[in-house]
């Protein structure tokens, strides 16, 4: 993600209702296990870093470039500049890695899967967030370095390439998809802008709502999964 990019970002997403609910989504998925020692790979700004942090982990935010790590770190967060390809880190030595938002922007995901595969302990669980259907490519997508959007089989096949087990995937952000897919018809650039607050609100309310239908198995604009890794 371009310098400018990841700025925004880190400017927007304490109080954006993406980035709100996504907050939440990592919170629930890490509710029941014990924590330990995590890392948060492709964290930009640490806002899942600090979520991880807040719930008792040892969370170590993960950037590849400078300006994340930077905004990071001024967070007061523990944070590492790497290549998610070539984590720094010694095998079987975390409990939890997150990566919400990064495979879609790498070449070679099937390095990073292995990647976490190797520093996971066998009890570790590995929690993914990617961009789905690339039926809803766009501007959007070339503007924040996208390299592809993923299918349901797809991503199930790269984490079983890899040798984890997946527990759950579901589709997240269901309810907006229609919404969602007229607009990058016919914007240009990326989707992260500073949104009027009533805008805001009204976006929050309908997210929000999802959290209470049962629609994690339609088409969404996002697939959220959890795997472990298969020794």
């Amino acid at each position: 993600m371009e310098a400018t990019e990841v700025r925004k970002l880190a400017q927007l997403e304490d109080g954006h209702w993406w980035y709100r609910e996504r907050r939440h989504l990592l919170a629930k998925a890490i509710a029941g296990l014990t924590p330990g020692r995590a890392l948060d790979v492709g964290a930009a700004g640490g806002g899942n870093t600090r979520v991880l942090r807040d719930h008792g982990w040892q969370a170590v935010a993960l950037e590849y470039g400078a300006d994340g790590a930077e905004v990071a770190a001024g967070r007061g967060l523990a944070t590492l500049r790497s290549d998610a390809t070539k984590l720094p880190l010694a095998d079987n030595s975390l409990d939890l890695v997150v990566a919400f938002d990064l495979l879609e922007h790498l070449h070679d995901d099937d390095a990073a899967v292995a990647e976490v595969h190797r520093v996971l302990r066998p009890t570790g669980t590995y929690l993914i967030a990617v961009p789905a259907d690339p039926r809803l490519w766009s501007d959007h997508d070339e503007a924040v370095d996208h390299v592809r959007r993923y299918t349901r089989p797809g991503l199930v096949d790269l984490l079983e390439r890899g040798r984890f087990r997946v527990e759950s995937v579901q589709s997240w952000n269901v309810l907006l998809r229609p919404v969602v897919a007229m607009r990058r018809k016919t914007s240009t650039g990326s989707d992260l802008d500073d949104l009027h607050p009533v805008v805001n609100f009204g976006l929050r309310t309908i997210i929000t709502a999802e959290r209470y239908l049962p629609v994690k198995d339609l088409p969404g604009v996002s697939l959220l999964m959890r795997a472990r890794p298969i020794p």
